[in-house]
């Protein structure tokens, strides 16, 4: 409770900045975000009018909810399914106090940037599915420390899951279904369901099956194995010699004796 009760009043902080400030930063955030993508039906080009110095005209942006309709202050990007390609879009940063980035169905490309969490560390919500996102999921994503839904679905994004994601603790929502992923699942403080990790070959752990054994453990019982085949052949080897030795020794010392005993 005591956490988000801080969080509230963060929000509240970010939202009294000045009007100045917010509204010059966060119509750059949009003027970035325009130009970063690739936009072939005209989606932006044509809603995304810049020309217009009115308070809160921003908040007409397809896609852009605001703290407030006559405020130039950007709470949420909502760009689904508008047919967006391209790198992640750049210029985030500048919209201070967004709280939720839906990215979903469209055509973006590329990496996850490894420093998202110094992009959008306000954003409550996160979903970039339905994409073909690559390379890794950045380390970085597991500070976004106010993260209640994460979608990562359908993209082709590989390596593991980050382990610091099961700290995560305002987690509510998780989904990485349809990737590349390997590797063993974090444990979260919220049950998921198995469907969220599905479509990755090499995922395993709960909720998903138990992971393998891995082979450099299972290779020990082998050595083991032939430590003691060759611990016994040595000990055979051993008694093999330590006999011939006594009997040599044997016949040895009755040669040297028997003169001695028909003698008396």
């Amino acid at each position: 409770m005591a956490e988000d009760t801080k969080f509230l009043l963060l929000l509240l902080l970010l939202n009294s900045s000045t009007l100045c400030f917010s509204t010059k930063h966060d119509i750059q955030c949009l003027k970035s975000v325009q130009q970063s993508v690739i936009d072939p039906l005209c989606v932006l080009k044509s809603s995304w009018n810049f020309r217009n110095n009115t308070d809160g005209y921003i908040c007409r942006f397809t896609g852009v909810v605001c703290w407030h309709p006559d405020k130039n202050r950007v709470l949420s990007l909502r760009l689904s399914n508008l047919g967006l390609e391209g790198p992640f879009p750049q210029g985030l940063q500048n919209c201070t106090s967004m709280s939720g980035l839906d990215l979903s169905s469209n055509n973006f490309s590329g990496s996850i940037p490894s420093g998202i969490a110094h992009q959008i560390p306000y954003v409550t919500s996160l979903n970039p599915s339905y994409n073909n996102f690559s390379s890794e999921i950045p380390e970085s994503m597991a500070n976004l420390a106010y993260l209640n839904m994460v979608n990562l679905q359908h993209n082709q994004l590989g390596g593991e899951i980050p382990e610091h994601f099961s700290m995560l603790g305002r987690l509510t929502s998780f989904n990485v279904a349809d990737n590349l992923l390997s590797g063993h699942i974090p444990t979260f403080a919220q049950d998921f369901s198995p469907l969220n990790f599905a479509g990755n070959r090499d995922l395993c752990g709960a909720p998903l099956d138990e992971c393998p054994r891995s082979r450099r453990w299972m290779l020990v019982p082998i050595k083991l194995r032939r430590i003691n085949e060759e611990s016994s052949i040595g000990a055979a080897v051993g008694f093999v010699l330590g006999f011939v030795v006594a009997f040599y020794f044997h016949l040895y010392c009755c040669e040297r004796l028997l003169p001695y005993v028909f003698r008396t």
